[in-house]
């Protein structure tokens, strides 16, 4: 096992929902309460073309129609987040997809709602991989973030 030498980032978008519901600080409030530290944000209306480069690996699943036009239903923070192992850690604190599944203590088991078949409709993004969060860095950010 090889230690990590520098702290990892991940991309966390408060998505439409979780900025309507005024959700915003307190996600960012867990955030920083993990011990994790924030590098970047803003809030800002997804274009479609960020949406497209964001989700591109979905394009053409039924709910990829669905997910793009809920994400730009309405402005959006995005957060460049900085720790150590932070991807998987903020994937942890954020829970399950699906809200009522999530555990109490994580973002969506204890600010999220059921909306039934509306799983995207779940107050946070947060990248899956270190690989994934270089790119959607990018996206939100630019490059050299």
């Amino acid at each position: 096992m090889t230690e990590q030498t520098s702290p990892e980032r991940t991309l966390v978008i408060v998505k439409p929902d979780g900025v309507r519901r005024g959700l915003t600080g307190e996600v960012l409030r867990r955030i920083e309460a993990k011990g994790y530290v924030l590098v970047g944000l803003r809030m800002v209306e997804a274009t479609q073309e960020q949406l497209a480069a964001h989700y591109a690996e979905h394009e053409g699943k039924p709910f990829y129609g669905p997910l793009v036009e809920f994400m730009s239903s309405g402005p959006v923070v995005v957060a460049l987040v900085e720790g150590h192992r932070v991807v998987e850690g903020f994937r942890s604190l954020a829970g399950s997809t699906e809200p009522t599944a999530s555990a109490p203590g994580t973002i969506r088991g204890d600010l999220g709602r059921d909306w039934g078949l509306k799983v995207q409709q779940n107050i946070v993004h947060g990248s899956d991989s270190a690989e994934s969060a270089a790119r959607e860095t990018e996206i939100w950010f630019g490059a050299g973030a």
